[in-house]
């Protein structure tokens, strides 16, 4: 299992990540084709070399119209662009699945809490014109960077969150933002002395949709990137470092948090978006389960596997979108084989594959079935052909 670390010593930004990314491997001209098929009018993109307080790093650079955007707070009465024409342009979008549904999960978040800032439905937030664009760029680079880097799971420990005032269209903000602080709920920060935001509402949607709030495992560093923000800091260097390795042991057990809800009152044609929303925002499953209640009623079991912390949030979702009035919890314990997720080459083109041993050294090998299908329909043969040459290809000898 590939995983990354982000140390967040100076905090965490859209434009930091992507540069950590970068420096890391991810290749420029894949962040540009990216931009490219999203249609994105008068966005240029570049990278530079800096050192900070001795250490080399990549600066990220997104540009609108020739100038450097401000951060995408909500806005009101000014240029803008609502959430839902956003959501759109991606679904739209000729990216990869994967990539697309990382992004929407991650602009999910920040309107989210944007709405929840500013007492309006998800669907009625809007981005300033010239941040959302910049917000855009660095959230479709931060899903490139984890697809393309092979990063399976992503780890964050406390956000150091500065003190002070930001501005925004509203005005003098609090420093961390209002919109920062929803997005964080649940995750260990810590305030630092300084006027400066560390943690940006982009930033913080990352961390958000993607990192898990618990230790890293014991890890063998195999990558280390470095990603530089705009600001000086006076007490250390305005870096976040994102660490990549594989666990330096087998992954043994770990806990999962497990939420049920029985329905019977419901219409079945609901239970699709119910399902999609809750993996967008970050369940690790949900799934279906036909029953029999007392009376003999049928109805359905929706069971949803997640990280403990994700609790409240997912069960605001269920609350929301389903007829139930009560929602079982509880937490379980898992045993978790070690993967590894690798590309095959095969006569019909690239596959991602999933490989894990068990304990008597049976390999598991697991194809990606959305890989299969687009090569399959590209190609013109059935499915199980190119199933099968992924499986021999992930098998056979490097």
């Amino acid at each position: 299992m590939r995983i990354a670390y982000l140390d967040t010593f100076s905090g965490i930004s859209g434009d930091m990540t992507v540069g950590a990314l970068l420096d890391l491997g991810l290749p420029l001209a894949a962040v540009r084709e990216a931009v490219r098929a999203l249609a994105l009018r008068d966005v240029e993109i570049a990278t530079e070399r800096v050192v900070c307080s001795g250490i080399g790093a990549t600066k990220f650079h997104v540009r609108v119209g020739g100038r450097h955007p401000d951060v995408p707070h909500a806005a009101h009465g000014h240029a803008h662009r609502p959430y839902v024409e956003i959501r759109a342009l991606l679904e739209g979008s000729p990216l990869g699945e994967r990539v697309k549904r990382t992004a929407l999960a991650i602009f999910r978040r920040l309107a989210e809490a944007e709405g929840h800032v500013h007492g309006v439905p998800v669907e009625s937030v809007e981005f300033h014109e010239v941040g959302a664009l910049d917000a855009i760029v660095d959230v479709v680079g931060a899903a490139l960077g984890v697809v393309e880097l092979g990063i399976e799971a992503v780890h964050v420990g406390s956000l150091p969150l500065g003190q002070g005032r930001t501005h925004s269209a509203h005005g003098a903000l609090p420093v961390p933002p209002p919109a920062v602080v929803e997005l964080l709920r649940g995750r260990p920060v810590r305030l630092e002395d300084g006027a400066a935001e560390l943690v940006t509402p982009t930033g913080a949607a990352i961390v958000a949709a993607l990192a898990r709030p618990e230790p890293v495992p014991e890890l063998r560093i195999d990558a280390v990137g470095y990603g530089a923000g705009d600001r000086t800091l006076p007490d250390r260097p305005n870096l976040l470092r994102i660490l990549v390795g594989e666990p330096a042991v087998a992954v043994g057990t770990d806990e999962v948090l497990v939420l049920e809800a029985t329905i019977d009152d419901m219409s079945p044609q609901l239970y699709e978006h119910v399902l999609e929303r809750l993996l967008a925002a970050g369940a690790r499953d949900a799934f279906l389960v036909p029953v029999i209640m007392k009376r003999s009623r049928p109805a359905t079991m929706l069971r949803v596997l997640a990280a403990p912390a994700d609790r409240e949030r997912l069960a605001g979702i269920v609350f929301a979108e389903t007829s139930t009035i009560g929602l079982r919890y509880t937490s379980w314990r898992r045993m978790v084989l070690a993967r590894e997720e690798r590309t095959v080459e095969t006569a019909y083109g690239p596959v991602r594959v999933k490989l894990a041993r068990a304990p008597d050294g049976t390999l598991n090998v697991a194809p990606e079935f959305e890989d299969c299908r687009r090569l399959a329909s590209e190609r013109g043969v059935p499915l199980k052909v190119v199933h099968q040459a992924a499986l021999a290809a992930a098998v056979a000898p490097r």
